[in-house]
């Protein structure tokens, strides 16, 4: 059941291209995907790549494969790295990405495991995140 979800993960997430392309979906989204819901599905992941989109298609590739990377999926790995590739993402980018994935799962990890106050936490970034206004004479406090 759980390679099933990972695989029809994958299949939606390697359909961004294919939706940008026009042509038609890949075998793996027929062979694993609800027939009677692929047309409404196709047409919901299109938004994310259409016309509104806000991100470019190599940002969007990036976080994918960042994701990927922390599930862990080798079907979406393989994809986002070969999606974000073809996107223009740099060896470098991509070394990048992974690891403020990486990163991220890290403090995911430590917060969450030590039971670290939510309220505390959220008091921390606030005041690190605060906005500074100038001084008169124009410098930061």
């Amino acid at each position: 059941m759980m390679r099933m979800k990972t695989v029809v993960f994958a299949a939606a997430l390697a359909l961004f291209a294919t939706i940008v392309s026009g042509q038609d979906p890949p075998k793996f989204y027929k062979d694993t995907f609800p027939e009677h819901a692929l047309e409404s599905k196709l047409k919901a992941e299109g938004v994310l790549v259409g016309k509104g989109a806000q991100l470019d298609a190599k940002t969007r590739e990036l976080i994918a494969l960042g994701v990927a990377a922390q599930i862990p999926c080798v079907y979406c790995v393989y994809v986002h790295n070969k999606n974000a590739r073809a996107a223009g993402a740099s060896e470098a980018e991509i070394r990048e990405a992974v690891a403020t994935a990486a990163h991220v799962r890290h403090w995911s990890t430590v917060l969450n495991g030590m039971g670290y106050d939510f309220e505390t936490f959220k008091s921390e970034v606030d005041k690190m995140q605060a906005p500074t206004t100038p001084t008169s004479d124009g410098k930061k406090p």
